[in-house]
């Protein structure tokens, strides 16, 4: 090659580096993990708004470093570097949103205490069989878990005294859009259930009460009670610890969602999620093939 041609195709190539430069852009970005393609080393992420420059969204996203998908799971929400390349979206510089709030903080302290203390307290992990309940539901009717195979379940945990309206009463009002975003699959396809951490109280027409403050359909969304060793081994299955002080309870936050085969397809850790990217979430579920 002569001098001429080199120094053209340097030119050429430095032309190309300058455009690719000018048209790529990165963007500070956090959502939720719908799923993952270790493979292909993409990740669904149910985005959230990144202000003047696009709404909150679903997109599949390709991810620089495949390392960074050892560490998380559907169900995740996560910070990111948004990367767009040639039409193309990349995420990297991944990382895991931990929950600061301090009362879910505390007891997720005791659990992860209780869980060194005693090595087989392990809860479902993904893709795990969802291990069988049977509990009493406001309208005193028995619901168990294995008559909603073939269903997608969500489910939360709560109490009707719940002080904290960015607890309790946030996770009941997520479930409470997803049974609206979903109205015409609800009961078929898609089942809601609230398990009740304080069933000591929250039975007969308390727990009515508590449900039909959301307007729940008994038929598609279940709030459930019973014994209180059952409660906590239902909670202890997907993580979560209560318990009572001075009148109110202590507890981490779960949300979780369940396949048709009943078996553990996201287990959603705090409260920062917003309602659409929960029901991205369940909404991808119900699309899987079944």
């Amino acid at each position: 090659m002569t001098f001429t041609m080199r120094r053209a195709t340097q030119l050429v190539l430095l032309f190309i580096l300058t455009v690719s430069c000018a048209h790529a852009s990165e963007h500070p970005a956090q959502g939720l993990v719908i799923s993952i393609d270790a493979p292909r080393h993409t990740v669904l992420v149910s985005c959230a708004e990144i202000p003047g420059y696009m709404a909150a969204m679903e997109m599949p996203l390709l991810v620089r470093n495949p390392r960074d998908l050892v560490s998380i799971k559907p169900g995740a929400m996560i910070r990111f570097t948004l990367i767009e390349d040639h039409k193309k979206a990349y995420a990297a510089n991944i990382q895991a949103i931990i929950n600061f709030e301090a009362e879910p903080a505390e007891a997720g302290s005791l659990s992860a205490l209780k869980s060194a203390v005693d090595p087989s307290f392990k809860p479902v992990e993904i893709g795990q069989t969802v291990p069988g309940f049977t509990l009493t539901d406001q309208a005193e009717k028995q619901v168990g878990l294995s008559q909603l195979r073939g269903k997608v379940v969500a489910l939360t945990f709560g109490y009707s005294r719940c002080p904290n309206p960015n607890y309790c009463l946030r996770l009941s009002r997520n479930l409470a859009a997803v049974e609206k975003r979903f109205h015409a699959q609800a009961g078929r396809d898609l089942v809601l259930l609230t398990i009740a951490i304080d069933p000591e109280y929250d039975q007969g027409a308390a727990l009515a009460k508590y449900a039909a403050s959301f307007h729940a359909d008994p038929e598609s969304w279940h709030f459930l009670t019973g014994p209180l060793p059952q409660i906590k081994k239902v909670a202890a299955a997907f993580g979560l610890d209560f318990w009572n002080t001075e009148g109110l309870l202590t507890h981490t936050l779960h949300t979780v969602v369940i396949d048709r085969e009943g078996r553990l397809a996201a287990n959603l850790d705090g409260n920062d999620f917003t309602p659409q990217q929960l029901g991205d979430l369940v909404a991808t579920v119900m699309q899987r093939a079944h």
